[in-house]
């Protein structure tokens, strides 16, 4: 097994209501998966192979709840990246070299049947956790746009975290809204509804924690 690492920042989007179900290993809110994530890799690496400054993506969809298998996807490989990189980061996003269940990429490719080819391709992306807003663009594949969720009386920004001490994505994320257009091999689109802006820590064993 190829050790890696990456530590980065990531904006997801999936159908479920603001409080998805999903991150508290209960049912999804319409009973079916799509969900979709762009991530910025600040630092990080395969092996030999620096990935440092390479952005990813992946588009996901679930006749059901993700456990129960079915699922589909593709990847968005930052076109940038040469060769050795590319292949770097389809064995990361694949869930190869990693323990299994071990992180968000093992589990969720684990859990699809139908891998489409991946998209090379130019991706724009802005994330502010902080301030829970973010936007992403690949040209002719797809958009997405997070904000903060609103409170209804008094149209203030309303704050929320997950925190997991044991999840396989990542250890703490804000939570907002969502909103995206997937118009690639896997086409849908998700319209105010759970948007995640985390900060990830990942290796081949899972979530990098700061107590080791």
């Amino acid at each position: 097994m190829t050790e890696w690492e990456i530590r980065g920042r990531e904006f997801g989007n999936c159908n479920c209501d603001y409080s998805c179900p999903c991150q508290f290993n209960a049912l999804p809110t319409h009973g079916h998966c799509r969900g979709l994530s762009v991530y910025e890799i600040d630092e990080g690496y395969h092996g030999t192979t620096r990935l440092d400054g390479l952005r990813a993506g992946g588009v996901f969809l679930w006749p059901g709840p993700i456990h129960e298998g079915g699922g589909e996807y593709f990847h968005i490989i930052d076109s940038r990246a040469t060769p050795e990189q590319q292949q770097a980061l389809r064995r990361i996003l694949r869930g190869e070299d990693t323990e299994p269940f071990a992180t968000v990429f093992q589990v969720f490719s684990s859990t699809c049947d139908v891998e489409h080819a991946p998209v090379f391709a130019e991706i724009d992306f802005v994330v502010d956790i902080d301030g829970r807003t973010a936007e992403a663009k690949i040209d002719g594949i797809l958009e997405m746009r997070g904000a903060p969720i609103v409170n209804p009386v008094t149209g203030a920004p309303h704050r929320v975290r997950i925190v997991q001490p044991s999840g396989f994505e990542f250890a703490e994320a804000e939570i907002g809204r969502g909103w995206s257009k997937v118009t690639g091999p896997v086409a849908y689109e998700l319209a105010d509804s759970y948007g995640q802006f985390a900060e990830i820590h990942l290796c081949q064993t899972g979530v990098v924690r700061p107590n080791g």
